[in-house]
């Protein structure tokens, strides 16, 4: 596995060739090093941490200062694939200069190479002055997880015509004000892949089909690692949670009959020194006769 950072220009080179994308989530050093030695293209540190990683009900509680400790440490394990980094509820939503500063904050200090936000709209102007500011966007539509609630919940969309349509037209606005790259979540495949075929830019899928150009799923999800129900999106690759449940109740019934720590797990120490040491100890005086 190449140890070189992907250039990101590269990822429009593997959307022209058909060379499919591979995006993964990842919230520590640990899982942003296994993701690298796996050898996916793109890290997203995402704001679904708060739910997968801090045990809360949305991303939208996930702060600025959660969102830099978890890519710093992301981005240190990830060698070779590209750090994207949510920028969280409320970090971009104000104004320019807002979205800017936090941004910078999460490249400068967090060591992401690109962030991500989320939704068109008023989100238009926040990426093209992100962008010309010097930092990649990757734009995310259709479910957008920070405005689930005003959407009617973790629901699939653009099921009807109507909003198919303002579907395509926000991914070509949001490809018009600068996005590198385009999230698809929860959309119908026929329409994402409507979308990938007439945007310049990638796109990656998230219950989106295979039309996309690119495929991104939740490290808890793909490896089993949560609890819970996983969306129907998702394909589960191994279960590391049963793994581990596993492992510790075999350690834990190890130590409660003693044939853990074994000798091997111990460390010794010169035979003089403990008969010196020994030598040296004040008897023991018994509470009681």
């Amino acid at each position: 596995m190449s140890t070189r950072k992907l250039p990101l220009p590269e990822l429009a080179s593997m959307k022209r060739d058909g060379r499919p994308i591979v995006m993964v989530t990842a919230y520590d050093f640990p899982s942003g090093q296994v993701a690298s030695e796996a050898g996916v293209d793109l890290v997203l540190v995402g704001d679904s941490a708060a739910m997968t990683v801090l045990g809360l009900d949305s991303t939208v509680p996930a702060t600025m200062e959660e969102m830099l400790l978890l890519t710093r440490a992301a981005a240190r394990g990830s060698t070779h694939p590209l750090v994207v980094a949510d920028m969280p509820f409320l970090s971009y939503h104000v104004d320019d200069r807002d979205a800017i500063l936090n941004a910078g904050r999460l490249v400068k200090e967090g060591g992401a190479d690109a962030v991500k936000m989320e939704g068109a709209g008023p989100t238009l102007g926040r990426i093209a002055a992100v962008a010309a500011a010097g930092m990649p966007v990757m734009a995310h539509l259709g479910l957008t997880p920070q405005t689930a609630t005003a959407l009617g919940g973790f629901k699939a969309q653009g099921r009807t015509a109507e909003a198919a349509l303002r579907l395509v037209d926000d991914a070509y606005a949001v490809e018009a004000a600068g996005a590198f790259a385009l999230v698809l979540e929860c959309v119908p495949a026929p329409v994402a892949t409507t979308i990938s075929e007439r945007l310049g830019i990638p796109t990656i899928g998230i219950g989106a089909g295979h039309g996309c150009d690119g495929q991104v799923l939740v490290y808890h999800d793909l490896l089993g690692y949560g609890s819970g129900k996983a969306p129907r999106f998702v394909r589960r690759y191994a279960d590391l949670r049963g793994a581990a449940i596993d492992g510790i109740r075999r350690y834990a019934a190890d130590v409660r009959d003693r044939s853990f720590p074994a000798v091997e797990h111990t460390y010794a120490m010169p035979a003089e020194e403990l008969a010196a040491f020994e030598h040296a100890l004040e008897p023991i005086n018994p509470l009681f006769d």
